[in-house]
């Protein structure tokens, strides 16, 4: 039970935003820019970073949210779940496996991103621009995990909300939708 009084219909983080929306605009805005705005690094790329960092902080919201969104986005089911296994072995890209690498040594600690793991990446063809980026949403979810957890937001069991999530995120990005969440209210999520 959420330590907050959060609207039911809202689970994880859309709760938080929606009970803070002076707060929630920068927030929306910043990931808004980092996983939908111009980059060299795909959306899909971009889901893939805050899902591993999510599985690494054991935040279950966001880790079925963003995975389900790679999945999407990615077209298929199996990616992400053998990223979350191993990434060394996952079928992405060298470039991409050094990226998940330093996203997920940021949620270890920013001290744990080293020169080598960043030499790694530039030697797999990441740019500069890239790598920041991949620290800054690894630093971003982070913060995520630590806020849907950290008041004990409600993560729901049904594999259909995230998929219906993850169309959302898809379609309309991090944007608070125009009409706000209303159209939610039938639903109740524990």
């Amino acid at each position: 039970m959420p330590y907050l009084p959060l609207e039911k219909h809202l689970p994880g983080i859309t709760g938080l935003l929606e009970y803070r929306k002076d707060t929630a605009e920068p927030i929306r805005k910043l990931t808004q820019t980092l996983l939908r705005g111009a980059s060299t690094l795909t959306e899909a790329e971009r889901e893939m970073i805050a899902a591993i960092v999510s599985h690494n902080n054991e935040c279950r919201f966001c880790t079925t949210a963003h995975t389900a969104t790679a999945d999407l986005l990615l077209g298929d089911r199996e990616t992400m779940q053998k990223i979350k296994q191993d990434i060394e072995t996952a079928p992405v890209s060298e470039k991409m496996k050094a990226l998940l690498i330093i996203a997920r040594q940021v949620q270890k600690g920013g001290k744990n991103v080293t020169e080598a793991l960043v030499n790694r990446a530039k030697d797999a063809g990441a740019t500069d621009v890239e790598i920041h980026d991949t620290v800054l949403i690894a630093a971003l979810f982070c913060l995520y995990n630590r806020y849907v957890d950290g008041l004990a937001t409600v993560a729901p069991n049904d594999p259909a909300f995230y998929e219906t999530l993850a169309k959302r995120l898809v379609d309309n990005g991090y944007n608070r939708l125009p009409g706000g969440y209303d159209q939610l209210k039938n639903r109740i999520f524990s």
